[in-house]
């Protein structure tokens, strides 16, 4: 898969239940025009390799045609694809809620929302 061509992509962790929801909330208000990767999958593997540093799995990131936002920096292109006026459906990975992880803790919780606000990055490409 070419990531260009599937851009606006959003990459989150498929394997974190908190990180899952965050996902399902962007699918749901987004209506289908971004395409949804789990850092864990081959094309978000893909991603990671191609596009991202080693900071990759430390956030989300929201990926356009030129740049790559992680974290916080990533909240304002994501708010504003909301908007959007693209039609063309993307494609989406099945997001299931399978947390291989103990993530429904209180610390687990408030460390994922914690690393939000905290991490921010920028990638052009």
């Amino acid at each position: 898969m070419e990531i260009k061509e599937n851009a606006p992509i959003i990459v989150f962790d498929n394997q974190c239940y908190l990180c899952i929801k965050f996902a399902k909330i962007i699918e749901f208000f987004t209506r289908g025009k971004i395409t949804m990767v789990g850092h864990y999958s081959n094309f978000g593997k893909k991603i990671r390799d191609d596009i991202l540093d080693e900071s990759a799995l430390d956030m989300f990131w929201f990926i356009d045609t030129k740049r790559a936002y992680g974290g916080r920096a990533a909240l304002v292109p994501l708010f504003k694809s909301f908007f959007s006026k693209r039609t063309k459906k993307s494609i989406s990975i099945k997001i299931d809620d399978k947390c291989e992880q103990d993530c429904k803790t209180v610390k687990a919780v408030f460390a994922r929302s914690s690393s939000l606000l905290t991490n921010s990055k920028k990638i052009d490409f």
